[in-house]
């Protein structure tokens, strides 16, 4: 007598340490679906994390003019690193990758999965690949690279680091100087430290990262509707208690697409109409900017997006249940 025996159903294994990526470019959708995600989890009673990965929404000053989820938004769902950061510091993608890396260390000691949203490529990209150990720069150094001409701190590299010249602008001012004062402060070139990179949590984690590139026309109508929104919202409020820090013009914060152009209309230097134009204009090269690098710089293996309409039950299935 034999037993017939019946083929197991095989379950979905839950990667031990999983991350979710929503990134893209400004105005692309990235905190709704996130938000999306994390209600879809919620019914099979599954815990998220939303981790901002967004440069200017670390900072407590602007939440309105860097499009921050909304108090009713991050109510829904754990919200992490947004608004973490006072106006009189800077925030690098090192400091963001330190708070961020014990994050999702801290999620996952909880159950929760981490979903890291946001369209800043660096904080990224030093967060799964580390950071290279390069020591302080010589101040003498960095004063004399820096009070030289593009054109001469290009001639200098092409000697002294001619393969980090070769792939760089001869017009890219800042990297360029960059290079230069790490090679002779330090004698190494910065490609050879990058190969040294320290720090990154790309190898110990399962990612499933999703990059939005909708149409760029949908694209840029957002980004017009956005900052006419943010202007009804309060921005130019937030702007004017911002600039009564007196903070320095140098902090990140002061730059913020937005920051600078409702400054000019407090200033009465431009009127409401022309502020707002700028303002949309601005947003809408920074989207240009942030798609440019998604689209040629994110790893292969990241899934694009390239349409406005994005299916959570197909991008993230093996996360939705498990």
């Amino acid at each position: 007598m034999s037993t017939k025996i019946s083929p197991t159903k095989s379950l979905p294994i839950r990667p031990a340490k999983p991350v979710a990526l929503i990134a893209g470019p400004t105005a692309s959708g990235k905190s709704a679906i996130a938000l999306d995600l994390a209600k879809s989890r919620a019914k099979s009673d599954l815990d998220t994390w939303i981790i901002n990965a967004d440069s200017m929404q670390v900072y407590a000053d602007i939440p309105i003019v860097s499009a921050a989820p909304t108090a009713d938004e991050q109510s829904q769902c754990p919200h992490h690193l947004y608004g973490t950061w006072d106006g009189t510091e800077s925030c690098s993608a090192a400091d963001w990758a330190n708070r961020a890396r014990a994050l999702i260390t801290r999620a996952h000691d909880t159950g929760a999965l981490p979903v890291l949203v946001g369209g800043t490529g660096m904080y990224m990209k030093v967060l799964f690949e580390g950071i290279a150990p390069i020591p302080p720069i010589d101040p003498e150094i960095r004063e004399v690279v820096r009070a030289l001409d593009t054109t001469a701190a290009y001639a200098a590299l092409m000697i002294e680091d001619p393969e980090r010249a070769c792939q760089l602008d001869p017009g890219d001012s800042q990297r360029i100087s960059r290079a230069l004062e790490v090679k002779r402060s330090t004698g190494v070139t910065l490609g050879d430290w990058q190969l040294a990179k320290t720090g990154g949590i790309g190898d110990d984690i399962d990612l499933t990262a999703t990059v939005l590139l909708p149409e760029r026309q949908w694209l840029y109508d957002r980004c017009e509707k956005r900052f006419e929104i943010m202007l009804q919202s309060g921005a130019i409020a937030e702007v004017e208690a911002l600039l009564e820090r007196s903070l320095s013009p140098d902090l990140p914060v002061m730059r913020a697409i937005g920051v600078p152009e409702i400054a000019a209309f407090l200033a009465d230097e431009i009127d409401r109409e022309d502020m707002a134009a700028r303002g949309a204009q601005a947003t809408r090269n920074y989207a240009k900017r942030q798609f440019t690098w998604f689209r040629n710089q994110s790893p292969s293996d990241w899934t694009r997006v390239e349409s406005q309409n994005v299916d959570i039950e197909h991008l993230f299935a093996s996360l939705l249940h498990n």
